[in-house]
Parts: C-alpha cells; sequence; structure tokens
C-alpha cells in the first residue's frame, strides 16, 4: 500500500495564495531560481508547512543523502526532500508559497500531478516558476528575462518580457507548466540568461533580477538590499577576473561587436 507522498506539518488558511517554485539542478544556472526562493523565504519569514516525500522521485546516488553530527556528536541523517513554506505579503492580500528542492529524477509525471494536487488542496491561484540558463549574453549588461505564460493575458500583464521561443530538452518547469495548461491552472514561467562563459556556481545577479521583476509584478515589498550588495561584489569579482585574462577579454570585446552590429 502507497503512502501519500504529501506530508503536511499544518494546513495554513491561505488568501488568494500564489505558489512560487524553484528547483535546483538543469533549471538553475548560477543557482539563481532557487537563491530567489529562498531569498523570498526569508525576507518573508516564511514557514515551512509541508514536504514532498523523496522516496519515488529521487535517485539517492545522485543526490545523496547527508550525514551530520549533532552536538552530542550522534549521526543524523537527511534525506534530500522538496519542501513548501507560506508567508504574507507585506501591505497586499495575498498569500505566497514557495517551494524549493532539487529537480527530481524520476516519475516526472507523478511528480507534477503531486504538486497540481498540493496547489488544489492549498486553492492556489496561480503557479510561477523560476529558472535560469546559460546563453550569449554580456555580464555588464542588465540580465536579460524571458518568460512564458498558459495564457496570452498573463504575458501582457508582464509587459516588457520577452516571450521564450526556446525549443528542445525541457526540465521539471517545462513538464509542469504543460500539466497547468491541461488542468486549467494559471502559470507564468520568469527565466534569466546568464553569461556561459563564467564559471561560477552562484550568480546572485540572476537572483536579484528574478526578484526584481517578480515583485514588481506581484506587487510584493521586499529589502533587496542585502541582494544587491551581493550582486556588485559578485559584478566587481567578475570585472578583476575578466581584466587579468586576456583571452576573457577577448571574447568579450567580440561579443559586445557581434551586439553592436545586429
Amino acid at each position: 500500500m502507497s503512502t501519500d507522498p504529501i506530508t503536511y506539518e499544518s494546513r495554513p488558511a491561505l488568501k488568494h495564495p500564489v505558489l512560487i517554485l524553484a528547483f535546483a539542478g538543469w533549471n538553475d544556472a548560477g543557482a539563481s531560481a532557487t537563491t530567489a526562493v529562498r531569498y523570498l523565504v526569508e525576507q518573508l519569514m516564511a514557514t515551512k508547512f509541508a514536504s514532498i516525500d523523496p522516496e519515488e522521485f529521487y535517485d539517492f546516488s545522485i543526490q545523496r543523502p547527508q550525514v551530520r553530527l549533532t552536538e552530542g556528536m550522534q549521526r543524523q541523517l537527511h534525506w534530500p526532500s522538496y519542501d513548501l513554506h507560506y508567508g504574507g505579503g507585506i501591505g497586499i492580500e495575498r498569500d505566497f508559497v514557495f517551494g524549493i528542492g532539487a529537480e527530481p529524477h524520476l516519475r516526472w509525471r507523478a511528480f507534477c500531478d503531486v504538486i497540481l494536487r498540493l496547489a488544489r488542496e492549498c486553492n492556489i491561484e496561480m503557479i510561477v516558476t523560476l529558472g535560469a540558463y546559460l546563453d550569449e549574453v554580456l555580464y555588464t549588461r542588465p540580465v536579460p528575462l524571458t518568460g512564458f505564460a498558459t495564457d496570452a493575458q498573463l504575458m501582457r500583464d508582464m509587459v516588457d518580457l520577452i516571450p521564450s521561443r526556446y525549443q528542445g530538452p525541457t526540465g521539471m518547469i517545462g513538464v509542469l507548466g504543460d500539466g497547468c495548461r491541461r488542468t486549467g491552472m494559471p502559470n507564468m514561467s520568469l527565466w534569466a540568461a546568464l553569461p556561459h562563459y563564467l564559471s561560477t556556481s552562484s550568480n546572485p545577479r540572476g537572483a536579484l533580477a528574478l526578484i526584481l521583476r517578480l515583485t514588481q509584478w506581484l506587487g510584493l515589498r521586499v529589502d533587496t538590499g542585502p541582494l544587491e550588495r551581493s550582486a556588485a561584489e559578485f559584478q566587481n569579482k567578475v570585472n578583476e577576473v575578466v581584466n587579468s585574462d586576456p583571452n576573457l577579454s577577448a571574447f568579450i570585446r567580440e561579443l559586445k561587436k557581434r551586439e553592436f552590429e545586429q
């Protein structure tokens, strides 16, 4: 007899909730999407209320559980999971649910069904997914943002967002977007494009761009000061790396030239 993959720690009463999701891994260049969601969880002091059991959805040889030592030197095992938090927006009659964890390795359609069931049980009004990808973009320019939505009105609401024309392999976000379309759940996906020539595991500029655009659209007020400082420090470090690397400097000059000629 199979167990329910959703474990609720509480059942909060939510006002017009929006579900915002990020998945670490293939959809998350520079850890931009997961950093953005974690930042919003911290800023809204969101509370964990549910999680999705990893047993059916993760390959533990890829996403290994972690062993940690307690103060009493006992070993504690921490399994990977997909966790859900909720918090209320300041000055806005809307609550937010945040989902964060690694992209599942197995049974994507079943995982999608679990997310959509959780959305129904929490009376979610819209699902927003955040992602980031590597592209041939200039690190000195504002981070380009693209997106797609289940209906044209959502895209129009974002005003100057560039519609994504991507075709090719997809991840959990693409599968979930298709599930939203089939079930009539409003869905918007927002993506940041990051420079492919910067070998970095974390790019706070991508996270900042996603948060600024998302909060502007939703009318959500958060203090972006700490993230802005992290992004500025990152930019300074990148400038130092580029200035000290003649090959990288030459590549970026060529990239600027191609941009100017377009």
